[in-house]
C-alpha cells in the first residue's frame, strides 16, 4: 500500500490551512454536479483547473465546518447525576449532545481517491474537558487504590489530548457529495458510525497494575544424614521390661489366651525343674476333681498334661477360679504360693 502523505496543517497542534487538493486529469460528473448544486453564482466549470479553484475557495471558507457526527456524552459524574422515575426527564437534565466537527484538510482523487478531516480547536476542547472533568472521575472511582494511580490518571489525561489533536478520519472521496453551499457537509451512506467509534475509541480506560506474582519458597527437604542410624526411618519401639508370666493377670476373661500359657509352660517343663516331692497318697489338690476322678498319685501328677487335652475345653474360665481361689491360681490349676503347706505336711507324714 503506498504511502499517504498528508499536508502539515494536518498534524497536532497546527493551525488551520488551505486544503491540499489533487485533482485527476480528468474530472468524475459527480464531483461536477455538486460543485454547481452549492454555487450560488453560476461560474463555468469546463476544465480541472476551474474545478480546482472552486472546490479549494468553498472548503477553505471560515463556514465550511463538517458535523462528522453527534455523541450523547454525560453532563456530570455518575455519582452527581439526577435521579428520576421519569427517564426522559432524567435524560434531559443529565446528558448533553455533542457535535464532532471538523474541517478537510486534503483531498487525494488519484492515488487514494480519499478525503481527510481534521477536528476543530473547540471540539477537541470540548473532549479533553469531558475526559478530563467526567469521564476521569468516573474511571478512577471504578477501580481500586494503587500508590501510582494519581500519576497513571494524569498520564491517561495528557495522553487523551495528544490523541485528539492527532485525530484524522479519512475516507472515500464520494463523501464530498454531501458538501452545501457554505461549505459544511454531513456524512453519507452511514460515515457517522464509523467516527463515532473512532471518537469513543480515544477514551482508554485507567488500567491497574497486573498484581505482582509472589515466588512461594519451598523449604529445602531434609536429608538423611550419612553418619545418623542406618534405621532412622523406621519409628522405634518401646523396650518393655519381661515379666514374670506367672504373675500377669488376663484382662479379659478369654479361655484361649489362659489355655494356651498354660499348655505352653506345662510343655516347656521338665520333670527335673519340679523338684518337689510326692505329697501322701491320700492328700489330693484342689479343684482336681473336675479333671478326674481319681483319688491323687504322683504318677498322675507327674504325667504330662497333654494326656488332659481332651478334656481342655470343659475347664472353668480363669475368672471363676480367681474368685474361689485367688490371682495366683493358675499353671493348670496348682498354686505356688501355697508350696510351703505342700512340703510341710508332707514332712509330718513322713
Amino acid at each position: 500500500m503506498p504511502i499517504t502523505l498528508l499536508p502539515a496543517s494536518a498534524a497536532a497542534f497546527a493551525p488551520r490551512a488551505s486544503p491540499n487538493i489533487v485533482l485527476n486529469t480528468k474530472v468524475d460528473p459527480w464531483l461536477t454536479a455538486t460543485l454547481k448544486r452549492i454555487n450560488r453564482i453560476k461560474r463555468p466549470l469546463n476544465s480541472v483547473p476551474q474545478h480546482f479553484r472552486c472546490l479549494t475557495e468553498t472548503l477553505s471558507a471560515p463556514t465550511a465546518i463538517w458535523t462528522l457526527c453527534s455523541i450523547m456524552l454525560p453532563k456530570a459524574p455518575d455519582s452527581e447525576l439526577r435521579k428520576d422515575d421519569n427517564p426522559l426527564i432524567e435524560a434531559l437534565f443529565n446528558y448533553q449532545l455533542v457535535h464532532i466537527e471538523a474541517y478537510v484538510v486534503h483531498v487525494d482523487m488519484v492515488s487514494q481517491n480519499e478525503v481527510a478531516f481534521k477536528l476543530t480547536p473547540e471540539t477537541i476542547e470540548s473532549l479533553v474537558e469531558y475526559h478530563k472533568d467526567i469521564y476521569s472521575v468516573d474511571t478512577s472511582a471504578s477501580t481500586w487504590n494503587w500508590s501510582e494511580k494519581e500519576v497513571q490518571l494524569k498520564k491517561l489525561q495528557e495522553d487523551f489530548v495528544q490523541a485528539a489533536n492527532k485525530f484524522v478520519y479519512r475516507t472515500n472521496a464520494i463523501a464530498l457529495e454531501g458538501l452545501e453551499e457554505d461549505g459544511a457537509g454531513e456524512l453519507l451512506s452511514g460515515g457517522s458510525e464509523e467516527v463515532k467509534s473512532a471518537i469513543m475509541g480515544l477514551f482508554l480506560p485507567l488500567l491497574p497494575p497486573p498484581p505482582r506474582v509472589v515466588d512461594v519458597v519451598r523449604p529445602a527437604p531434609l536429608l538423611p544424614s550419612s553418619t545418623g542410624s542406618e534405621n532412622w526411618w523406621q519409628p522405634s519401639l518401646s523396650q518393655v521390661a519381661p515379666a514374670d508370666s506367672w504373675r500377669v493377670v488376663p484382662s479379659s476373661p478369654s479361655t484361649t489366651s489362659s489355655v494356651d500359657s498354660n499348655a505352653n509352660m506345662w510343655a516347656n517343663m521338665s520333670l527335673s525343674e519340679l523338684q518337689l516331692p510326692s505329697p501322701a497318697p491320700s492328700y489330693s489338690l484342689p479343684y482336681s476333681q473336675p479333671y478326674c476322678t481319681s483319688s491323687y498319685s504322683a504318677p498322675m501328677y507327674y504325667s504330662s498334661p497333654m494326656t488332659c487335652a481332651p478334656l481342655m475345653p470343659s475347664l472353668p474360665l480363669p475368672s471363676m477360679l480367681a474368685q474361689q481361689c485367688s490371682t495366683s491360681v493358675g499353671f493348670g490349676g496348682f498354686g505356688w504360693d501355697r508350696y510351703q503347706e505342700y512340703t510341710t505336711q508332707f514332712a509330718t507324714t513322713m
